[in-house]
Parts: C-alpha cells; sequence; structure tokens
C-alpha cells in the first residue's frame, strides 16, 4: 500500500503543478495583451499588424490563408506557432491558427476556416497553447502500467533490471564505439535505458541507428521528442531507410519536404480513400441542399421539439402561430440534416478504419510528446519508445508516449538548459525524468563522447568542466578555422587584429578596464542590459562582415531579453540575436557572447546557472568570441577559470586599448 499511495500522492502533485504553470503561461500572455498596445507586442516580436490576408490555397482540410503587407515583417513567430487573428482585440477573437511559412512581407496561416473580416485589416498575435497542458493532464489521469512503472523508478520504489549489451551489425558504418556502445546497450535493456548526447555528438544519427536496429528485432517503434523540429531531424533520417515510417502531426508543423510521411497524406494513398472522399463530397452537398430551408432555429419554432415538427409536417398542418409552410421547411431541414450526420459520421468512421490500418503496418510511428496522446497513436502496440530531447521535457511530457510502450529509451544532456517553467510555483516541473533518473541509476545509461562540432580548443574547457573531460573532437573538426573557409585575417596587429584573427579560435574581449563597463536596468524591467558591451558586439559583427565572413555564418548570443533587444536595434536585418535559451540544440561558425553583467557588487543573477552558460560555450564550430567584465565574473569561481583558461589556451583582448588607439588616432 505505501509504495502505491506515495505514487499516488506524486501523480496528484504533478497535476498541480501542471495546472499551476498551464494557469501561469495563460496569464502571461493575456496580462501581455492587456498591458501592452498592438505596436509594443509588434516590437518585441510577438504580433504582426495591419495584415491583409488572401486564400492561397487548401491543405489536408485546412485553408492556407497568406497574410501580407508592404512594410518587412520582423517577428519572434516562426512556423508551427499557434496564433490567434483578430481585427483589434486578440483576447476578444477565437479565431486561431497555425503559421506554415514565412518570408520577408508575409506570414502563411493554416485556418480550419476563414471569416470574411479576417482577410482585412487584421493582426496575428502569438497565442498560448492549451491543449498541451490538457494532454499532460489527461495522459496522467490515465497512467498505464508502463508509465506507473517509470515513475515507481524515479521515486526509488522498485529496482530496474540490468542491460546486457546485444551485438549487432550496424546500417551505419560510420559510428564511433561509444555510438556503438549506447546502441547495444540499450537494444539489451529491458525496461529502460539512457543515451547522454553532450553537444555535437550525433544523438539524433545514433537514434535513428537505434531505431532501424529495434525494427529489425522485430519491434514496433514510437519515436518522439518535445519540438517538431526534432521530430522531422529523426523523420529525415529514416525516411530512405526502407522502413514504413508515419509522421503523426499537423501537416502544417511538419517540414514540407517530409509531407509525404505524414498520416494526412498517407490517408489519401490509401485504396479506400476514394469512397472516403466521396462520403465527404456527398456529405458538403446534403449540406447545401439543407441550406436552402429553414432551420429550426428558436425563434422560429416556438418550443416546437424535433419530433412535433416532423409529426405535423406529415400531416400539412400548423399550429401556435407557426404556419403550415414553415413547419414543411424545418422538417425537410431536420430530415435532410439526419442525412448530414450520418454521411460525416459514416466518413469519420472510414477514416478511422483507414488510419488503423496505416498505423498497425507502420514499422516506426512519429510525433511530438504532446501528440503522442493523440487516440489515433493508440491504434498501434509499441515494443519501444525512443524520446530524443529528454532533458527539455517535463516529466507529464515524458510519460505521454512511455505510458504507450513496453520499454523505453530517453536521449538528451541534462548538463544543458531543462524546460522552462514561467510559474515561480510550478518550478519543480523543470526537474526531468532523465535526470532523476541518471542520478540514481548511472550505470543505466552511456555517454556519446565524440563530437563533430567544433575545433578543439573551443571544445575543451566544456569538457573539462561539465563533462569530466571525457568529450573529444573528431579528427575532421579538431582545427576548423575560418580560414577553412577562405576568410582571411586582417592585415592590422592592434585591437581588431587579435579579435579577429582566424587562427585566435577563442577571444575574451575584457572591458574591466573601462570606466563605461557597467550594466543597467530599464525602467520597470527586470532584465538588464550592457551599452558598452552592445556596441563591442555590432563593431564585432560590423567587422566580421567586412572580411568576408557570411551573415549566415555569425549568431549573436546573450543571457537577457534587453540586450538581445538593445543588440538587435543596433545591427543590420540580417544578423541572428537571441537568448542562450532560443540557441539551445543550434550551431553557428561564429559565435559572439555578450556576457552583460558588470557591476561593483559582483553580481552575476542567472548566470550562476552553468547550464546556460554550457549551452553558451558549445554553439560556435570556429571561432567564439566572450565580451565580459573579467573583475565581475571572476567572482564565481567557474567564470574565473574560464577566463584564465581562454588567457592560457586562447586570446584575453583589453578593451580599454580600443578606446587608447581610438583616441590616439
Amino acid at each position: 500500500m505505501e509504495k502505491n499511495e506515495r505514487l499516488e500522492k506524486f501523480v496528484s502533485h504533478l497535476k498541480q503543478l501542471v495546472e499551476m504553470e498551464r494557469r501561469a503561461e495563460i496569464e502571461a500572455m493575456r496580462l501581455e495583451m492587456r498591458r501592452f498596445s498592438g505596436r509594443e507586442r509588434e516590437k518585441v516580436g510577438r504580433a504582426v499588424l495591419g495584415l491583409n490576408g488572401k486564400v492561397v490555397g487548401e491543405e489536408l482540410g485546412y485553408f492556407l490563408v497568406k497574410y501580407g503587407r508592404d512594410r518587412e515583417i520582423k517577428t519572434e513567430i516562426s512556423v508551427g506557432d499557434l496564433v490567434v487573428v483578430s481585427r483589434r482585440d486578440p483576447l476578444k477573437s477565437d479565431l486561431v491558427g497555425t503559421v506554415v511559412e514565412k518570408g520577408k512581407r508575409f506570414i502563411t496561416v493554416a485556418l480550419e476556416t476563414v471569416p470574411e473580416w479576417a482577410l482585412k485589416g487584421v493582426r496575428i498575435d502569438l497565442y498560448a497553447n492549451d491543449i498541451t497542458f490538457k494532454r499532460w493532464l489527461e495522459n496522467l489521469e490515465a497512467l498505464r502500467e508502463s508509465g506507473r512503472k517509470a515513475l515507481e523508478l524515479y521515486l526509488s520504489l522498485g529496482e530496474p533490471e540490468g542491460s546486457e549489451p546485444l551485438e549487432f551489425t550496424p546500417f551505419d558504418r560510420s559510428l564511433n564505439a561509444s555510438q556503438r556502445r549506447a546502441i547495444a546497450k540499450a537494444l539489451g535493456s529491458p525496461d529502460f535505458f539512457l543515451i547522454h548526447g553532450p553537444f555535437g555528438t550525433g544523438k539524433t544519427r545514433t537514434l535513428a541507428e537505434l531505431i532501424r536496429q529495434e525494427v529489425e528485432r522485430g519491434n514496433k517503434v514510437l519515436a518522439t521528442a518535445e519540438s517538431n523540429v526534432a521530430v522531422d531531424n529523426l523523420v529525415e533520417r529514416l525516411v530512405d531507410s526502407g522502413l514504413r515510417v508515419v509522421r503523426i502531426g499537423h501537416p502544417s508543423r511538419v517540414s514540407r519536404s517530409l509531407h509525404e510521411t505524414t498520416l494526412a497524406y498517407l490517408i489519401t494513398q490509401h485504396e479506400l480513400y476514394g469512397e472516403l472522399r466521396e462520403l465527404r463530397v456527398i456529405g458538403e452537398n446534403l449540406k447545401e441542399k439543407r441550406d436552402t430551408f429553414t432551420k429550426p432555429a428558436p425563434k422560429y419554432r416556438r418550443g416546437l421539439s424535433d419530433r412535433e415538427i416532423l409529426r405535423l409536417a406529415s400531416k400539412g398542418i400548423g399550429t401556435r402561430g407557426v404556419p403550415a409552410r414553415l413547419i414543411r421547411e424545418m422538417a425537410q431541414w431536420l430530415k435532410i440534416n439526419e442525412q448530414v450526420q450520418k454521411t460525416f459520421e459514416d466518413a469519420k468512421k472510414l477514416e478511422e478504419r483507414i488510419a488503423r490500418e496505416i498505423i498497425r503496418d507502420a514499422d516506426v510511428v512519429l510525433t511530438t510528446n504532446a501528440s503522442a496522446g493523440l487516440d489515433v497513436v493508440d491504434y498501434g502496440s509499441y515494443d519501444v519508445a525512443i524520446i530524443d530531447e529528454a532533458t527539455q521535457a517535463t516529466i507529464p511530457s515524458v510519460l505521454i508516449p512511455i505510458n504507450r510502450a513496453r520499454r523505453f529509451v530517453l536521449a538528451g544532456d541534462h548538463k544543458q538548459l531543462p524546460p522552462t517553467i514561467l510559474s515561480e510555483k510550478a518550478k519543480e516541473l523543470s526537474k526531468t525524468l532523465f535526470e532523476g533518473l541518471i542520478e540514481r541509476y548511472p550505470w543505466k545509461s552511456e555517454m556519446l563522447t565524440v563530437q563533430y562540432r567544433m575545433n578543439e580548443r573551443l571544445m575543451e574547457f566544456p569538457s573539462r568542466e561539465f563533462y569530466g573531460g571525457r568529450v573529444v573532437a573528431d579528427e575532421r573538426v579538431k582545427n576548423i578555422t575560418l580560414a577553412d573557409l577562405g576568410v582571411k585575417g586582417p592585415a592590422l596587429g592592434d585591437f581588431w587584429g587579435e579579435v579577429l584573427r582566424p587562427d585566435n579560435v577563442l577571444v575574451f574581449v575584457d572591458t574591466s578596464g573601462r570606466e563605461d563597463r557597467f550594466e543597467r536596468q530599464r525602467y520597470g524591467s527586470e532584465s538588464r542590459e550592457n551599452p558598452l558591451e552592445a556596441r563591442l558586439v555590432k563593431e564585432t559583427v560590423e567587422k566580421l562582415l567586412e572580411l568576408g565572413v557570411k551573415p549566415e555564418w555569425i549568431g549573436v548570443i546573450t543571457p537577457y531579453d534587453d540586450q538581445r533587444d538593445l543588440i538587435s536595434s543596433l545591427l543590420p536585418e540580417e544578423a541572428e540575436v537571441k537568448t542562450v535559451d532560443g540557441y539551445q540544440g543550434r550551431e553557428k561558425e561564429v559565435i559572439v557572447l555578450s556576457f552583460v553583467r558588470s557591476n561593483r557588487r559582483d553580481e552575476l543573477g542567472f548566470l550562476k546557472d552553468l547550464r546556460r552558460l554550457n549551452v553558451s560555450l558549445t554553439r560556435a564550430k570556429m571561432k567564439l568570441i566572450l565580451i565580459g567584465d573579467s573583475s565581475t565574473l571572476s567572482a564565481h569561481s567557474t567564470y574565473k577559470q574560464l577566463v584564465e583558461f581562454v588567457g592560457g589556451n586562447g586570446k584575453v583582448v583589453d578593451a580599454a586599448t580600443l578606446r587608447e588607439s581610438k583616441e590616439k588616432g
């Protein structure tokens, strides 16, 4: 009883946390819509104003509406996001759609219906997604044995089984030894296994091989990830493998090139699809015919029930001030409506039958964690759930796929950023199942140790600091620099010469000698900005571009929202500026990182979360330029070691010399 009680208690605690987070997210969105004008929301990238739309096509049951304007659209809203379309007040509209395409002056949205008002003078706002939370809660309500077992292990209420490595012949011959070990152990785990994949270590490639090996052994796989992008990456690696792959999810959230793997597309290719289409056409025609008669709205029926209307019509008489002609009209509407409903009901049943067949015959079903909660996923029974990005997903989220399979494999990196949780009270949700299991049962995991992303000198500090020095660089990337892309260093031997030289792959621009180095806070903002660092970022990016570095090779990262906005306002359109959180899972040839914090109190704020530092330091392939105040940063031992490491293995450049050289000039 004790074990069950503890489990039930934990599940109801999770439900409370989810409810708090759901409320916090919706509240934050509503508050912002209320507090900020449309213009202000547009400025922070969460709304687009002054749009006109036209229907440009239909895709798998949705209308595609292309919204455009003459002015360029700069926004954080991206493909796959839910948006609300409104005339003036987004809080009063319930027209919600999904962004399917985005260009310089247009944004295309998939909508189920397109009211006339929605095509002229509208705005689009980023929308909080309630559906995800609902699915989390529904799944917690209906935990099956596999979901309960996973939680028991997390709560140390049970003991896991051993993992015996299974021999296998890889389809992908280029896998390294650590990737092969991880696959062998995952295959030989009767309950669960964890694949720890640090930056650039080929996690997706390893999972694709694992999926193929599972199918080879006659197992049916449910493969999921937190984001659509990560699911698409997996589909991409499997699409030419000869496996029967089905991608479930709103087609507009699936990368265009992978549309032919979607369930919606596969339904159109099924032998029974002709029949399904015919039923829908009949249904639509009946609807048109029905609507030529008067609908029995309350004002016409005057309290008459459907049965009474049909009875009176059969006798050809009227009653209670309702003329016989109107009775006849309403009866016709009711009769045809019954046919409409039956036809669409038949269509739904047939579509369900087709979907069941497709999913039953699939080797691998792929979807996001949240969509693994859809009924259609349950048309199959799965031997194993393989979940990518497991360290960016909350426990309620990963439990959805786990609940549907006999065993599970989680892949991720708990040394990088956890899921973002808005509600202070629900912060506990950021502790992931992966993290809990790897702490309790480290022997049930394998770490991938060869990284294929970056120059060895960029990798060394994070490898030592966060991974016990176990991550090594593959030969092919070990010594890569911008010179390999044809970028030549500046002739100058001055400040900028040192910062920009391609063979100086790791540079720290130290502002501690400058009087104007300090951070500041905008009125009413929790965030921070640093004008000196923003100017240095601007000059660095401009000079890189002058050297022939392409804009798409450069990424600018900073931990603070206000600093991101300040830097964005100084840089040209094409420069990509994001917060650290927005850069997880991405990479660029050159990264310029502004630390922001510089004060006399040695305050570092949330820079102290070293997972954020790990993500920041591991995005660059060929060159990393750090800009910060060494005196403030060195108040923390890890940052102090970082500055010392750059001193010994890279280049520390004093920003005070820049001012002097300018003054001399």
